[in-house]
């Protein structure tokens, strides 16, 4: 490999150092207008009549639009329930009821306001488990159960027949905000042939384009949208950013003028979706060794107001609930449930992390149960090479769980470490020095993920590359880059293939009308889709370049090498010969009538699931990971510090190992601040956590010494082996920071995040078990 692997530095990066990217709200136009919004007054309300009288009245102000004035379609999204604008009634205070557009941002705004609606006040909902009730208040016409999946695997009451003692426990996660620096926006435009160009930060942009234009009654060929440079998304900018750009679009088209609609951090707070806030309960028949007899698992999700992704991210969670672990008796429960709480959807980790919370928890005092070390309880039950997972998939790739368990154990020495703070927390004593009561903890979680999108629906993308004819290149791509290095990657992949510096690459701004729809720019699927089919995109290049250069010098079969700008030939008896150079060979290609432009799809479709037994081949491959934590707990006052962090993760291959290496410091940080700080506060829809003054997340100064453990198993699935990293960098830290609590305090954490309160109250757990492996009959009783 002659740039796989290689630290290069990104595409994007002079722009960004410079200031010279531009982002949504950077772009202007001289004739613009300026949009605002009215918002809902009720979590719950039937909406009366919508007076517009008076912000029409307003100098200055364009236009007023309600719902009854969208031309097209008003509802959007996965379940068809997300309103551009409120019609009917409100079903959240992120509602919002009418739009205006004016001269100024402030003429808007005072327009807004005087906008009248009259409502009749509904009752609310405000628990996911208590809107499944019969009698709850009811938010949509077909009840509040958005989903409910279901898997089945052997049978859990032999299971639990055959167990010696049983765990049962339960969890909740809390809601979290994406925390992007840049808010969402948008900037509409009426073009020449009576269409709507947008530019804006919209992480989906293809989502977008089918949603404006059936909003604005008009073609998709009428609806061109470009992606800005994106201030981060965390899978925050799908349809919160979608029904920005659509309300900008509307008043576009409304007004015929330009129209910039531009969220501030309250505004955004107030509108966007969530990550999942999770109830779970876990209950494990479980043998004397600590292998695994039964489990049973059921967890209800908030979904809050819409539809959104809950049916995907609940999906995610009933694959992966029992965790990379063996057991032959499952039956998993997993429900969304709509409230009047913000819509929840997408983030990174897309119902991962709230599962992992729960399994890892509950491996841990499995392994205190049976006189076990953490690591040991996981290596005895943990996925090899054709082990057979909760869904009755056969792990066909390399299963690296236990590789990257026995690595990130040894370079953080965890097993010693346990063992000495297990003994340290025995004593209960305070220090009579004067000094701070500070203990000492080391924390183990591993998890397994489905990689892309999986049985979720179609896993395609598209790319296109295109030698100009001097030699230089362009790539276009409907994968987004959210500031992960998405455009880098497929860059250095494209360079590879051709043999051509990173210098000669340039990445076009992303463009609905340029490449045909590659999907959505979730799941981690950003380097296995779009760097595969950027791949094959230039393959099909080289496919040309290389008949050019057989013709011209009369070769048959034997190999070429492309690599440091120059093609040579291999011969078994002369070896590495120099042909030409690429420029040159460029040259000859477009002399001859040989443009040197061309497209590439990537599609996997080896997936399938059966939605009634929970069994199939939820994804066509998988990658392992495992975090170990090192933390210190002040037991007066219940701060927890993270001091260490070591993160092993195989990512098949490392197409940039130091943008792997941001990945997973980026996804401890954001682990760490799910597993300690974060949490969006609402009380009865009313969001009291509106601004990063009261939203907590962690700094740099939060931040541990970190280790990145990067280890590579390549799988044939993607390109030059390459699988993913974003999420499953971020989806195993908060367990392991728990756990580490755990080991410093004796006190399971069963609530995140596990802030002073929940350290300080959080179950101790009796520690009489000597350590010895235990094989007697305890029977089904619930361990408290």
């Amino acid at each position: 490999m002659n740039i796989i692997g290689k630290r290069e530095k990104r595409v994007d990066a002079l722009g960004k150092v410079t200031g010279a990217a531009k982002y949504a709200d950077d772009y202007n136009l001289t004739h613009q207008l300026y949009g605002a919004v009215k918002y809902a007054e009720f979590p719950h309300a039937e909406i009366l009549s919508v007076d517009i009288s008076e912000a029409q009245k307003l100098p200055g102000v364009e236009a007023v639009m309600r719902a009854a004035d969208v031309p097209g379609n008003n509802c959007f999204g996965l379940g068809g329930d997300i309103r551009i604008l409120a019609d009917d009634r409100t079903r959240y205070l992120g509602d919002v009821v009418a739009i205006v557009a004016a001269e100024s941002k402030a003429i808007a705004q005072k327009a807004a306001e005087l906008i009248h609606v009259e409502y009749r006040e509904l009752p609310a909902v405000f628990d996911p488990e208590e809107a499944l009730l019969p009698e709850a208040p009811q938010i949509h016409t077909n009840g509040n159960e958005i989903v409910h999946h279901k898997l089945r695997r052997g049978n859990i009451a032999k299971g639990f027949s055959e167990a010696d003692f049983i765990i049962e426990r339960d969890f909740t996660t809390q809601p979290i905000e994406h925390s992007y620096i840049e808010p969402e926006a948008a900037l509409a435009e009426p073009d020449e042939q009576d269409g709507i160009k947008v530019i804006g930060s919209m992480q989906n942009f293809y989502t977008s384009h089918k949603v404006l234009a059936g909003a604005l009654n008009l073609p998709l060929s009428k609806v061109q949208i470009l992606q800005s440079t994106l201030g981060g998304s965390f899978g925050g900018k799908d349809e919160s950013a979608t029904m920005v750009a659509a309300r900008a679009a509307l008043l576009a088209q409304k007004t015929g003028r330009p129209v910039k609609m531009l969220n501030n951090r309250e505004d955004s707070v107030r509108q966007s979706y969530k990550r999942h806030a999770y109830k779970l309960h876990y209950k494990w028949g479980c043998k004397g060794d600590g292998r695994i007899a039964a489990m049973e698992i059921k967890i209800i999700a908030d979904g809050g107001a819409y539809t959104s992704m809950s049916p995907f991210v609940t999906w995610r969670s009933v694959v992966q609930a029992a965790g990379p672990y063996h057991c032959e008796n499952i039956k998993t429960d997993v429900y969304a449930a709509f409230t009047n709480n913000n819509f929840t959807g997408a983030m990174r980790g897309f119902g991962s992390p709230q599962v992992n919370f729960a399994i890892e928890s509950m491996m841990d005092e499995l392994a205190e149960r049976t006189a076990r070390s953490p690591l040991e309880i996981r290596l005895l039950n943990g996925f090899e090479t054709g082990s057979v997972t909760a869904s009755g998939q056969k792990l066909k790739h390399k299963v690296s769980l236990k590789q990257v368990l026995k690595e990130a154990a040894k370079k953080s020495g965890f097993e010693e470490k346990w063992n000495v703070n297990r003994e340290m927390e025995k004593d209960d004593g305070i220090p009579d020095d004067g000094k701070r009561n500070v203990r000492r903890g080391v924390g183990l979680s591993c998890a397994y993920r489905g990689v892309a999108l999986g049985a979720e629906g179609v896993d395609a993308a598209s790319a296109v590359v295109y030698v100009q004819p001097d030699g230089s290149l362009s790539i276009a791509s409907g994968i987004i880059d959210m500031g992960q290095g998405a455009q880098t990657a497929m860059s250095q992949i494209t360079a590879e293939v051709l043999g051509v510096s990173m210098e000669r690459i340039r990445f076009l701004q992303p463009d609905t009308g340029r490449v045909a729809d590659s999907g959505p720019t979730v799941a981690s699927r950003g380097t296995i889709m779009g760097g595969g089919a950027v791949k094959i995109a230039a393959e099909n290049i080289r496919f040309i370049l290389e008949k050019t250069a057989r013709e011209w010098f009369a070769l048959n079969d034997e190999k070429l090498i492309f690599k440091e700008e120059q093609i040579f030939v291999e011969s078994q008896t002369e070896g590495l010969k120099q042909l030409t150079e690429f420029d040159v060979l460029v040259a000859k290609c477009y002399a001859k009538g040989r443009p040197l432009f061309a497209s590439g799809v990537r599609h996997i479709a080896e997936t399938w699931w059966d939605e009634e037994t929970g069994q199939g081949d939820a994804y066509f491959t998988y990658v392992y990971g495992a975090n170990v934590a090192e933390v210190e707990v002040d037991m007066d006052t219940g701060k927890v510090d993270v001091v260490r962090f070591w993160s092993a993760h195989d990512v098949g291959r490392a197409i940039n190992k130091g943008m792997v290496e941001g990945q997973i410091f980026g996804g401890v940080a954001m682990g760490m601040g799910y597993g300690l700080l974060e949490e969006f506060i609402q009380e009865n829809g009313v969001a009291k956590t509106v601004n990063f003054d009261e939203y907590y997340i962690p700094t740099a100064l939060d931040m541990p010494e970190m280790e990145a453990l990067i280890i590579e198993n390549p799988d044939e699935k993607g390109p030059f082996g390459a699988k993913s990293i974003g999420e499953p960098a971020l989806e195993m830290a908060a367990p392991a920071i728990a756990n580490a609590i755990f080991n410093a305090t004796g006190k399971q954490i069963y609530n995140l995040p596990a802030n002073l309160e929940e350290v300080l109250l959080g179950r101790k757990l009796r520690r009489n078990t000597p350590r010895a492996s235990v094989s007697c009959k305890i029977g089904p009783v619930k361990y408290m």
